[in-house]
């Protein structure tokens, strides 16, 4: 489903993130868009949460089979 890729792809740009704010300080996103209390920066960090909060339910799915394995 395009909808997990996407969330997926923003939930690792979040994590990559939080990796280089625990290591080295430094805040990616903020650093690109003018600072954590900038408009994108904001709206970057609520897609993410949401994103997150999406790939929840990846835990509560039926695995999708394949017609060549039955």
């Amino acid at each position: 489903m395009i909808l997990d890729r996407i969330a997926l792809f923003l939930v690792i740009i979040g994590a990559v993130n939080w990796g280089s704010i625990g290591l080295f300080q430094f805040d990616i996103v903020a650093w690109i868009f003018g600072g954590q209390g900038a408009l994108v920066s904001r709206i970057i960090y609520t897609l993410v949460a949401i994103c997150g909060i999406w790939l929840i339910s990846l835990f509560f799915r039926q695995r999708e089979t394949s017609a060549a394995l039955e």
